[in-house]
């Protein structure tokens, strides 16, 4: 993604105000310019981004049941006693 100085890169002339010295200057209409073709360039980055959260959130839910299976015999079937880690502090 450009940063904001990118898109004014071609646009950008110095001017000396009186008595002052040289300053970066933009015209108005140049300014208008970048900022519509940032906002484009903003619509389309959050396009790709949604389609890649789209594609990345159905292959999650595809696998996730084998991964669920995989992990289900790793827990005890048994009941363990929970025992304190600390026995003097839990009296």
């Amino acid at each position: 993604m450009k940063s904001a100085a990118e898109y004014l890169k071609g646009h950008v002339f110095e001017a000396r105000r009186p008595r002052r010295e040289l300053q970066p200057v933009v015209a108005h209409a140049d300014a208008v310019q970048a900022i519509e073709q940032a906002l484009a360039d903003a619509e389309k980055y959050r396009y790709l981004l949604m389609r890649a959260l789209r594609h990345h959130d159905a292959a999650e839910t595809t696998a996730a049941p084998s991964r669920l299976a995989d992990i289900r015999p790793a827990f005890p079937t048994t009941e363990a006693p929970v025992l304190p880690m600390y026995p003097a502090l839990a009296a």
